[in-house]
């Protein structure tokens, strides 16, 4: 299963921290593929360009956030998904709150589209993400997987 996966590459965080807006929080969502090696800073600002640009079309359903920019960027250097929790919410906008961060970082537009398709079909699972929105630490994740 995806998350499997994302604790396996230790992709995946659980936080406490409260970002004082949601650049940080896509900051703080990004680290861990920053940290490994997956993609450089410089993703995380053409992210947020993406949200300012065309608003936050990255929050895709109620809870959850799908960061993500151009699929042929040479700030990623390998194909991969984080996963961030926060505990409090973090707001978009009118009607645009994300707990739920999966950032992905993608070395071309097919493996792009995979990862969406799979991150979808994941999150599509009946109350999965009701579940991931009551975990509080990587403990309750791997209960969960």
């Amino acid at each position: 299963m995806m998350l499997n996966d994302m604790l396996d590459k230790d992709l995946v965080e659980i936080t406490d921290e409260e970002p004082k807006d949601w650049r940080e929080a896509l900051k703080i969502a990004a680290r861990k593929l920053v940290e490994h090696g997956y993609i450089k800073e410089a993703y995380i600002d053409e992210i947020i360009k993406n949200v300012e640009d065309n608003g936050p079309y990255i929050v895709i359903v109620p809870g959850v956030a799908m960061p993500h920019a151009n699929a042929k960027s040479d700030n990623v250097l390998g194909t991969a998904i984080g996963f961030t929790k926060f505990n409090k919410s973090v707001n978009f906008g009118p009607d645009s709150n994300a707990k739920l961060f999966f950032t992905l970082a993608a070395q071309d537009p097919d493996e792009h589209l995979k990862n969406i398709g799979e991150l979808s079909d994941m999150l599509m699972t009946d109350g999965l993400i009701d579940r991931l929105l009551n975990v509080e630490s990587i403990d309750d994740l791997k209960e969960l997987v």
